[in-house]
């Protein structure tokens, strides 16, 4: 039986990643910040999918702005090792909104936040699990990431920074590690119906980005699907983005109805 590791997963487009992987017959292993809201996680998951092991984990990405916490990091893939289990697909979905960032405001630390958990430490969470997909003969490894790292939006900039290193990342990533038969992909997501959108309603139901070329945005369920196909059926493709807007990347600018 296979196993994916999930972060960022107790709440929005994470839930439905870990719901399709264990719906389709894998163990399951996913993170989150805060300890209580992961133990009532697992309870749910379990819960849902009785046939599958399914563990998760309390993790901090950083110790400070400036400084990544890659000891856990290495003790949560020593955990796993511990529990028999081989994480055959890693999906980086957690991350760091970096909300309302002002260029003359914001300190230097709220940047270095968020690229410190965006980019380094998902390129710690790559290391341990190539390492060990190296040996087990391969693996994949799936990015979430997001339009923004080609369309910028206000008051993001760390954000959308950290997007594009991320993908950057990813190339790098996948072709050092093709030679061991290790796959390396993102994922695109544009705007995404979560609970901000449902807290929201008088913000979203006017927001440019909502119109779409095809009159609708995604649910976690859609992106769960593309992370899928690249850890299921994408056998031949690495290095690769999967854009899921709507078409919004494409228009110059939204036609607003």
């Amino acid at each position: 039986m296979k196993t994916a590791l999930v972060t960022g997963a107790c709440i929005n487009t994470g839930v439905a990643i870990v719901e399709k992987f264990a719906a389709k017959g894998y163990n399951v292993l996913f993170t989150g910040r805060n300890s209580e809201k992961v133990r009532d996680a697992e309870e749910r998951y379990r819960k849902q999918f009785p046939d599958v092991q399914i563990f998760g984990y309390a993790i901090d990405s950083l110790l400070d702005e400036r400084t990544v916490n890659e000891s856990a990091v290495k003790e949560l893939f020593k955990d796993i090792d511990k529990k028999g289990l081989f994480v055959e697909t890693l999906v980086l979905n957690a991350a760091d909104q970096g909300l309302n960032m002002k260029i003359f405001e914001s300190p230097l630390t709220d940047l270095m936040k968020v690229i410190n958990t965006n980019v380094v430490w998902n390129f710690c969470l790559c290391e341990e699990a190539a390492r060990r997909m190296k040996d087990n003969g391969g693996g994949n490894i799936v990015f979430v990431n997001s339009n923004t790292a080609y369309r910028a939006i206000p008051d993001r900039i760390a954000y959308i920074t950290s997007k594009g290193g991320q993908l950057g990342l990813m190339r790098a990533l996948a072709l050092d590690l093709g030679k061991y038969n290790i796959r390396v992909n993102a994922v695109l997501p544009g705007m995404i119906k979560t609970d901000r959108w449902e807290k929201n309603p008088d913000f979203y139901a006017s927001v440019p980005s909502r119109f779409t070329p095809i009159g609708d945005v995604a649910v976690g369920a859609d992106v769960a699907d593309a992370v899928y196909y690249f850890a299921a059926h994408a056998r031949n493709t690495t290095g690769a983005e999967l854009t899921l807007d709507g078409g919004n990347t494409i228009q110059l600018y939204p036609i607003v109805h």
